[in-house]
């Protein structure tokens, strides 16, 4: 009875939460299902060990409580002070910081409830087979279930590695940036163009940094290595263009011989924010164009651009972001951006999500020698050594970190180089796929 009463109180609660904010915050509710499946999830996780909490000292308990629940108290704080547009927490690295703990949380706690449920489907199967077998309830509750016991634990060990790497990522290996240095071969590379140096950079997402000395960090070690151009493959910021200009001084410090060019990425729209008017959307793409001109990048828009050098001449071909999954916006045309360049030479293609090279690219625009993208992040998880190479984002995009080729039916090999990232979205760390800063040099 007493359960009943429980279930009964929490069915509503839930209802007067939900009336209560589609009446206050009609454009909020689509978030209230989101929290209740987490909190149910919680509880279900809770519940698990109950036993041996009741066996813990008070203090414990009361600790192990405070742990536990404190990410699901942290992301409802930070609803709510979204919902009520009141900044929380002042402090951004304190902000960035403690989204990434909530987050790492979360996901590790996939594993266990995972194991749990794998276990009480176990559980459930047995007790069908035995009630069939008409056995008796005494024998069920006296018959041990080893293999769900080990399930269980298995589920708590590798939730707690796994949140333990995460909180490593975002402290040691954000900022552990990694330079991938790759020589590609062209036998109609134009004359001139023989060692010609090519930094490429992708995914900065500067709303995710909190310290600008780690990006200082990074544009030394780009000008270090002397390109004859930088190329940046979109997504600058993660949803509006502000975010970019406390680092303006940063950015404007890149030095190449021939300039660097950028191109846009799916977060740069500003489509990932709620904006009051249309206008203010708007406003801010305009925004983020001003700031590119201030910063001395050229920013290619659905066009091109040309380099000479020593007689010989390469076409830069920038397209706006195309994405083939649905959420991503599809703004990229081609057509329109090699519009007097048909017949170049020697052309590379920015594009920043590498599906636009795989879907309309590598099949009929075989005469586009080398396409550089960005995009997956390499999911800022995985495994990379001599001997295995893996991530979730192999599960979603074909081509996803390195170097790709194709040859089409003409005979022509055109090259792909999808880079990992400098930056994060979401969890703001990196585990196993570091911060890459690609360097590319062409010969014949």
């Amino acid at each position: 009875m007493k359960k009943l009463l429980k279930i009964i109180g929490f069915i509503l609660v839930i209802i007067i939460t939900y009336i209560t904010i589609l009446k206050l915050f009609p454009k909020e509710i689509n978030r209230f299902p989101f929290l209740v499946l987490l909190f149910i999830t919680d509880l279900y996780l809770w519940n698990s060990f109950k036993t041996w909490r009741k066996r813990q000292k008070l203090v414990v308990r009361s600790v192990l409580a405070f742990l536990y629940w404190s990410p699901l108290i942290m992301l409802s704080i930070l609803i709510v002070s979204q919902v009520l547009k009141f900044e929380m927490i002042a402090d951004e690295k304190a902000s960035i910081l403690i989204k990434g703990f909530i987050f790492s949380a979360y996901a590790a706690k996939l594993l266990p409830i995972m194991s749990l449920i794998l276990t009480d489907l176990i559980r459930g199967g047995k007790l069908l087979v035995n009630l069939k077998h008409k056995k008796t309830k005494e024998k069920l509750s006296g018959t041990p279930i080893s293999r769900n016991l080990f399930l269980r634990q298995i589920g708590l060990v590798s939730g707690g590695l796994l949140f333990s790497g995460l909180i490593v990522g975002m402290i040691k290996w954000v900022y552990d940036f990694k330079i991938h240095h790759h020589s590609i071969r062209f036998p109609n590379l134009p004359n001139g163009f023989k060692g010609f140096r090519i930094v490429q950079v992708s995914d900065l997402h500067l709303g995710s940094w909190y310290e600008k000395k780690d990006l200082d960090n990074a544009i030394d070690s780009i000008n270090k290595m002397n390109p004859h151009v930088i190329f940046f493959t979109g997504d600058l910021v993660n949803y509006k263009t502000d975010e970019a200009y406390k680092f303006k001084k940063s950015l404007s410090k890149l030095r190449a011989d021939y300039g660097v060019f950028a191109i846009l990425g799916n977060h740069d729209y500003g489509d990932y924010k709620r904006w009051p008017t249309p206008k203010d959307k708007e406003n801010n793409l305009t925004d983020l164009f001003d700031f590119y001109r201030n910063i001395g990048w050229k920013l290619l828009k659905n066009n091109y651009a040309t380099i000479e050098r020593e007689g010989g001449k390469i076409t830069i071909i920038g397209v706006e972001n195309w994405g083939a999954i649905a959420r991503f916006p599809q703004y990229g045309d081609i057509e329109k951006a090699i519009k007097g360049v048909e017949k170049a030479d020697f052309k590379i293609l920015l594009s920043h999500d590498p599906s636009y090279w795989e879907k309309v690219i590598s099949s009929n625009y075989t005469d586009i020698d080398l396409t550089l993208s960005g995009h997956t992040h390499g999911f800022q998880f995985g495994v990379e050594s001599k001997v295995i190479k893996w991530s979730p984002a192999q599960y979603v995009y074909k081509y996803w970190a390195g170097l790709y080729s194709k040859e089409s039916d003409n005979g022509n090999i055109q090259y792909l180089y999808v880079n990992r990232g400098l930056g994060t979205i979401g969890y703001p760390g990196r585990v196993g796929i570091l911060p890459e800063i690609t360097l590319i040099e062409l010969n014949s």
